[in-house]
């Protein structure tokens, strides 16, 4: 599966990197990561990640949305939303971690579907497009090819969960293992609701 990580100005590292770590462990998997334009993106922490222009290459068969503080200004940008729109459209799956869920409710794709994010964000995500069904305590949601994840480090339980769902129990669990990760295998578990 090719997997294309889309990253923008001040996106969090964890919610790319720890789903990349998972993915790009999986024989078969490619990953890159993808900018509107291409170039340099640097991280909320100050990484910086080399990219390559969206919608070049090879269709992705998976995109990946982080979250982070970027992610504010972007829910008002008509352009980088009808760019993601179109991308999301034709990926097979969707997945986003953290506030990227509020990127991809702007652009109207999750109207009507079930959708989580961040804990510590979730009233600001759910201004940005009431007419998703939010869910508020959950690991990760899926719905159709939406899979979307609460905060930060869920994206990884939900990168291992994505795993399981295309390629069994046994895959998801040994991705797991590899990277020495306590996985968190409960979609509804979410200590971080409470």
């Amino acid at each position: 599966m090719n997997v294309d990580v889309l990253l923008f100005r001040n996106f969090e590292t964890l919610d790319a990197f720890g789903p990349v770590e998972i993915l790009g462990s999986v024989p078969g998997f490619s990953v890159r990561c993808v900018s509107p334009n291409g170039g340099m993106v640097v991280s909320v922490q100050g990484v910086r990640v080399w990219t390559e222009p969206l919608g070049t290459g090879s269709e992705p068969e998976v995109l990946l949305v982080p979250g982070g503080m970027g992610t504010r200004a972007l829910v008002g940008d008509p352009a980088y939303l009808a760019g993601l729109k179109d991308v999301a459209e034709r990926s097979a799956h969707v997945l986003t971690v953290c506030t990227g869920s509020a990127l991809l409710a702007a652009t109207g794709l999750l109207d009507g579907l079930r959708a989580t994010s961040n804990k510590r964000a979730f009233d600001w995500v759910v201004s940005v497009n009431p007419s998703v069904r939010w869910v508020s305590c959950a690991r990760w949601v899926v719905d159709g090819k939406f899979y979307t994840s609460s905060g930060v480090s869920a994206g990884m339980d939900m990168a291992l969960g994505f795993l399981e769902d295309r390629l069994g129990r046994a895959e998801a669990e040994a991705a797991a293992r590899r990277i020495e990760y306590v996985r968190n295998a409960d979609r509804d578990e979410d200590p971080f609701a409470r």
